[in-house]
């Protein structure tokens, strides 16, 4: 239950976070995304990432995913950037030049801003070679799903949090809070603000506690509420959209605190226009990143 300390997130709060565009904008101006992940049987999950990635504003978004048979192209979404997983961390790390010249190596670096990795990651070895890759990486992460399971189970992963230098913003929910402080669901829920805290404590960076009036623990060591959002947002893919959007707004330079708000409520108010709509039940992730568009426009300056 959230106590004094404990703020809620407005609409006026984060709209102040955004710029209005200048007239002579150019996608090189709003950032690039990389999501890893999208293992077999999870491609989805990455793909609804790399989509609420380029709906929130990126400029531009690659998706490098585990899966055998990946698509080479996404058909809903072909601005997508898809990759093999292995080729968009090669790309991501800025590699020393090869042989076939600085042309070659600059077509393979993305100069991302923000890295997502576990959205349908699984925890494979090749999962979490990545993952640990990724945690060498000095660039902003937002790590959710099996990325937070795998950090719950390796130590030496948790180790890495606390060396980084780059921001990193966790979003898990009450199972995977409990797994990574090695507790039941039933005592995250029975304490959220503590666990809230506990976990950006633990992890070294921003937390969102998933759920019904989702806490954000910044940080800053504040802790922030948000009230929008409603029970047809229990469906599958929320959280990937979710991540998406908090890379996309770190990648057009808010910071991942004012990122993380911005997402975290804009992500529930979508939801709630739905509801608005009669489509509480079966509401789908594809529809929130819709409505959460319409809803930045609304609420960005002109």
């Amino acid at each position: 239950m959230a106590n004094a300390r404990t703020a809620s997130i407005t609409q006026k709060q984060v709209a102040a976070f955004l710029k209005p565009r200048p007239r002579d904008s150019n996608k090189g101006m709003f950032g690039t995304v990389t999501v890893i992940g999208g293992a077999n049987g999870m491609v989805g999950a990455a793909l609804l990432a790399g989509r609420a990635a380029l709906k929130m504003g990126a400029g531009c978004v690659h998706v490098g995913m585990l899966a055998d048979n990946a698509p080479v192209v996404d058909l809903l979404q072909p601005e997508l950037m898809l990759h093999g997983a292995a080729d968009a961390m090669r790309g991501f790390q800025h590699p020393n030049p090869s042989p076939v010249g600085e042309e070659a190596n600059a077509k393979n670096n993305f100069n991302s801003h923000v890295l997502v990795v576990g959205c349908g990651l699984g925890k494979s070895p090749a999962a979490q070679k990545l993952l640990y890759d990724a945690l060498l990486i000095d660039v902003a992460l937002v790590l959710d799903a099996d990325a937070l399971n795998l950090i719950a189970q390796r130590p030496d992963l948790r180790g890495m949090l606390h060396t980084r230098k780059a921001a990193a913003v966790f979003t898990p929910h009450p199972g995977e809070a409990a797994r990574l402080l090695d507790c039941k669901t039933e005592d995250i829920q029975a304490d959220r603000t503590g666990a809230a805290l506990a976990l950006a404590g633990k992890l070294h960076g921003s937390v969102v506690l998933k759920g019904a009036g989702s806490l954000c623990a910044t940080r800053d060591g504040k802790l922030h509420i948000n009230r929008t959002g409603n029970p047809g947002m229990s469906s599958a893919g929320m959280g990937d959209v979710l991540s998406g959007m908090i890379a996309a707004f770190v990648a057009q330079g808010l910071d991942t605190d004012e990122a993380l708000l911005l997402a975290v409520y804009l992500h529930g108010a979508a939801g709630d226009e739905l509801a608005k709509q009669h489509a509480t039940l079966g509401m789908s992730a594809t529809e929130v990143t819709e409505w959460a568009r319409w809803l930045l426009n609304r609420i960005s300056p002109k």
